[in-house]
């Protein structure tokens, strides 16, 4: 397991009630109400998971193209879906990312959807903990 050698930001978050409660970041910026998939107003786990997991897989996709002086295309776009699901008496995770890099080469956007992947936290924190397709559309 790799250590962080120098930490350049904390994410901070008081989360109340669970699945049906509130979470709130230290600076304030978020501030939202928590509901179970497909019920209530409030947003769940799987959907900030894959907000922040896309998010930051554009970012790690700005490197891997740069390393293959490759220019990202303005428009690119990752739409993430992170499945909750069972298998016997246990809660998993699934996920896919299904990145859009228009005007590349199918062989070159691939490559840069792979380097991402290494180089992503959150691909990172999931490689060998949950399955994760990755699809260039």
């Amino acid at each position: 397991m790799s250590r962080i050698e120098k930490v350049l930001y904390t994410g901070k978050t008081h989360t109340t009630g669970g699945r049906n409660g509130s979470s709130r970041s230290s600076d304030g910026n978020l501030d939202i109400q928590l509901s179970p998939p497909g019920t209530g107003a409030g947003t769940n786990p799987e959907q900030l998971f894959a907000a922040g997991w896309s998010a930051c897989f554009i970012g790690a996709m700005r490197r891997a193209a740069a390393a293959r002086k490759v220019v990202l295309p303005q428009d690119v776009t990752v739409d993430a879906e992170v499945d909750l699901g069972m298998a016997g008496d246990d809660y998993f995770l699934q996920a896919r990312l299904n990145v859009s890099l228009p005007g590349l080469a199918s062989d070159v956007a691939q490559a840069v959807v792979d380097g991402a992947h290494q180089l992503c936290p959150y691909s990172k924190a999931t490689r060998g903990n949950i399955d994760v397709t990755l699809n260039v559309i």
